[in-house]
């Protein structure tokens, strides 16, 4: 029940969570060094929810910020501590670490920290694919009566070093831990919200991770881009929407978020981080919690929103959210209706 991961299942979980990542959920770059920088440490553990009882307590790590912030750092000591202080904060009952979301960074969120502290991963992040805000990764929790969240979070080097503690109501928590990544110059690593196993089942995405692993492997063993969309569009049961030159790529920072558009032939992506609309001459086809992803087709990589460069051809891949492993917080038609502030799409 308890799997002990390859430096191969790292690059591939890097390689599918960059996909089901569509569009955020950090830089594929960043992600390969984070891979090498694991198992240079040692080998993570990946332990299946049947190994765990109903009442065992698990918290999320996650990194909270800007995915094109320059000046973002977190450093190893912070990671670790942001989970000391929770597992002391819960009298050291944590049984575990899990990820808010699939991403080529936030995949592998908790990996480090499991080869350090000896904690194991458990096979069920928050979400199956990457979302923009925080409480979209928070199981619905908003929503139980009373509820307060608890965050510890810490980030940022020099001038801009910050750690702390964030205790209340989960959206002002999650507004506090997103203004101190900005305060941190980018970047901070949070562990936070601590839920039984038996609530993680019911508003969780249960095996996401070793689903996004052999995604990975999927697009891995394509020998060209063709055949590795072949691969993946088949197992996510996706579509090929276009191929072509980026044009009118545009990206501002807004709150701590990566805001923006671009078009391929006559498609266009909005974006907030992820994704969030695909449109094909003038109509909205495919919305955010479906999949949209883009590949470069010359790199043979995926490649986020953040990382898109005017001129540059890409592939444009949709997956209907009914073939998703998401949170229950993708039905959550309150948390959605923010996306429509940002964008202005009118979803």
């Amino acid at each position: 029940m308890v799997k002990v991961l390859t430096y191969e299942d790292g690059l591939a979980a890097v390689y599918g969570g960059a996909i089901l990542g569509g569009g955020g959920g950090g830089l594929l770059g960043e992600g390969l060094k984070l891979v090498e920088e694991i198992f240079a440490a040692g080998n993570p553990q990946l332990i299946d929810l049947k190994a765990l009882n109903h009442e065992d307590l698990v918290a999320c790590v996650a990194m909270v910020g800007a995915p094109s912030a320059e000046e973002q750092y977190v450093s190893n000591e912070q990671l670790c501590w942001s989970y000391q202080q929770m597992n002391a904060y819960m009298d050291h009952r944590l049984k575990g670490i899990i990820t808010n979301e699939n991403g080529a960074i936030t995949t592998i969120n908790g990996w480090l920290q499991s080869v350090l502290l000896n904690v194991p991963v458990v096979d069920a992040p928050c979400n199956g694919r990457a979302h923009p805000t925080a409480i979209m990764g928070s199981l619905n929790l908003h929503e139980q009566q009373d509820y307060q969240s608890v965050q510890f979070y810490a980030g940022g080097k020099d001038d801009y070093t910050i750690q702390g503690l964030a205790e209340g109501n989960l959206q002002n928590t999650a507004k506090t831990v997103r203004h101190a990544s900005i305060l941190a110059g980018g970047m901070v690593a949070v562990t936070r919200n601590p839920v039984t196993i038996g609530y993680l089942k019911e508003h969780g995405a249960p095996n996401a991770i070793s689903a996004a692993i052999e995604l990975g492997y999927s697009f891995l063993n394509g020998r060209t881009m063709d055949e590795k969309l072949d691969n993946i569009i088949q197992l996510l049961n996706g579509e090929h929407i276009v191929s072509g030159a980026v044009k009118d790529f545009s990206l501002i920072k807004e709150n701590g978020f990566d805001v923006g558009s671009l078009t391929v032939e006559d498609v266009e992506l909005t974006f907030w981080n992820e994704y969030m609309t695909l449109s094909k001459a003038g109509t909205i086809q495919s919305r955010f919690p479906d999949l949209i992803m883009t590949f470069d087709i010359e790199g043979m990589v995926p490649v986020p929103s953040a990382s898109i460069k005017e001129g540059m051809h890409i592939a444009v891949i949709q997956v209907d959210q009914s073939h998703l492993n998401l949170s229950s917080t993708m039905k959550n038609a309150k948390l959605l209706q923010e996306i429509d502030t940002v964008i202005g799409k009118g979803l």
